[in-house]
């Protein structure tokens, strides 16, 4: 890449106002997770109710992405951001003053950081508007290494919550989040050619099309089981290997960089193979992982590496899904961005709620995680019957650009 050409193509203030909107948003989006194991103990919850709790945020911001799209379409991406930043600061606030009392009440304070998670919606369309076509995957690249802030989450929650009682970790991430919220304001401007806002029979009719509801099955696996993990691994390493929240933490945090950082590798290396090939890859290794842990390894730092494998098969899956949506949907690229995305959140709403349930009924996380395994699975199936069509149909006409 030429980094002086990509300076000068876009808007680099823009670019950085918008991954840092993106990480903190993130941060707070997972951030029952790395609570959780306090809130569990002090609301008397169930595993399945532990389960649920990290699992609603995940859920609703899969849905509120959509929602966000609108407001993007219909006001402009900063405009959208800032909406929602309003709303997740004030939900937080509110939590912190009067406090969470209830399981209900947990649901409730989750749907509203699910406005967190719907931030990709408004990010990504920020910083990429500013860039032409060849500086479009390394824009998108920046911009979306903001799902690093679990990370932020899983690593300073625990300890904080330790130190201040957990409902005040509600209020001292507001400090950061206002911060970056004034930065955001001054510094981020919107692109100065805005695409026509998407109907609904936009989104309809790409509804119409198989080759759509595979991508969203496809991103359900491999982000879905990132977020999803992201969000459970702090009260799984508690529950299973009595580790304390704050080492829990550590645990996650490790997990949940190594997903975060090789999106964009996966990118490239789709790019270089295919993204077929690469996805198919990527699916094995997820798999493989989850039924190796899913098996309750021995020691921590065992299902640590595991972890750690898993994630780094989903991060790159979730680089290689993109790679190949553009080829397919280059017109409906917006549309198809907010459906996948979406279908990712509904997919991490599953994994998270499952391993809940699996531990309340069975006594064992085992089950949650074969299932998804088995899902991965089922992608690789799904992915491998429709490769050949794939690539004597969409994929012959652009071969000379593009792998798939």
């Amino acid at each position: 890449m030429d980094r002086k050409a990509f300076l000068k193509a876009g808007h680099t203030p823009t670019l950085f106002a918008a991954f840092l909107y993106f990480d903190l948003a993130f941060m707070v989006w997972v951030l029952l997770g790395p609570l959780g194991v306090q809130i569990a103990k002090d609301l008397a919850l169930t595993h399945a109710q532990k389960g649920m709790m990290v699992a609603t945020p995940v859920l609703a911001g899969a849905l509120l992405r959509l929602v966000m799209g609108v407001l993007v379409d219909r006001y402009s991406p900063k405009t959208a951001a800032i909406i929602g930043q309003i709303i997740v600061m004030a939900a937080l606030g509110y939590a912190w003053q009067f406090g969470v009392h209830s399981f209900h009440e947990t649901l409730v304070l989750g749907c509203f950081l699910g406005v967190a998670g719907a931030s990709f919606a408004a990010a990504l369309p920020l910083a990429s508007r500013w860039y032409p076509p060849e500086h479009q995957g390394t824009a998108m690249g920046i911009a979306g290494a903001g799902n690093s802030g679990t990370a932020l989450s899983a690593l300073f929650a625990p300890g904080l919550a330790i130190a201040f009682g957990w409902n005040n970790v509600f209020g001292i991430v507001l400090i950061p989040l206002a911060l970056v919220f004034v930065f955001f304001i001054i510094v981020a401007k919107n692109a100065p050619d805005a695409p026509p806002p998407k109907s609904f029979a936009e989104y309809m009719r790409v509804l119409k099309d198989k080759d759509a509801w595979w991508f969203m099955f496809f991103y359900s696996v491999t982000f879905g089981g990132f977020v999803g993990l992201a969000s459970s691994l702090v009260i799984y390493f508690n529950t299973q290997y009595g580790l304390e929240p704050k080492t829990a933490g550590f645990y996650t945090a490790a997990c949940v960089f190594a997903g975060s950082l090789v999106r964009p590798i996966g990118g490239n290396v789709a790019d270089r193979v295919g993204g077929v090939k690469s996805l198919s890859l990527m699916y094995v290794i997820a798999a493989f992982f989850l039924v190796v842990v899913s098996f309750g390894l021995p020691q921590a730092w065992m299902a640590l590496a595991a972890f750690v494998g898993a994630m780094l098969a989903l991060g790159m899956g979730n680089g290689a899904v993109f790679q190949l949506v553009p080829q397919r949907f280059r017109k409906e690229i917006g549309v198809m961005t907010g459906l996948v995305g979406m279908a990712g959140g509904v997919g991490g709403f599953y994994l998270a709620s499952s391993l809940g349930y699996s531990k309340q009924l069975t006594d064992s996380y085992q089950f949650g995680f074969l299932i998804f395994a088995g899902l991965a699975l089922v992608a690789l199936a799904g992915l491998t019957g429709v490769k050949s069509r794939w690539r004597t149909t969409w994929g012959a006409a652009h071969m000379t650009n593009a792998k798939i």
